[in-house]
């Protein structure tokens, strides 16, 4: 079954050395997870300051800039990954660099190919 796990953290500004770190961190666990079989898919987001939000309401488009709601912490990522079960989902997602700051939501993946059509 496939996984996704969400990545949020806190977008306080790092020096250029801690994000050197925090980079070679997530290709260490970009790594251990493509050669454990499970890696389908990765990517990193810009921060929230590039995001817009998009609703429609009354048929009538509304974009805000920004992400939809204030929080703590910011989704700066996510991977897709493999896995037999949640609990090694939840093994994996606790070696992401992020969970040691942040936070890994957890969300399984809809296989609609297993749907009736």
């Amino acid at each position: 079954m496939q996984y996704m796990c969400l990545i949020y953290g806190n977008e306080a500004n790092q020096t250029p050395e801690q994000i050197q770190a925090e980079m070679a961190a997530y290709n260490a666990f970009t790594a251990m997870v493509r050669d454990r079989g499970a890696f389908v898919s990765a990517e990193a987001l810009h921060p929230t300051n590039a995001a817009t939000t998009v609703r429609v309401r009354d048929g009538k488009r509304v974009t805000t800039d920004g992400p939809f709601a204030e929080t703590k912490e910011q989704l700066g990522g996510f991977y897709i990954v493999n896995c037999k079960d949640l609990d090694e989902a939840i093994e994996l997602a606790s070696h992401i660099p992020g969970a040691a700051s942040g936070s890994i939501e957890i969300r399984p993946v809809v296989d609609f190919s297993a749907m009736p059509q």
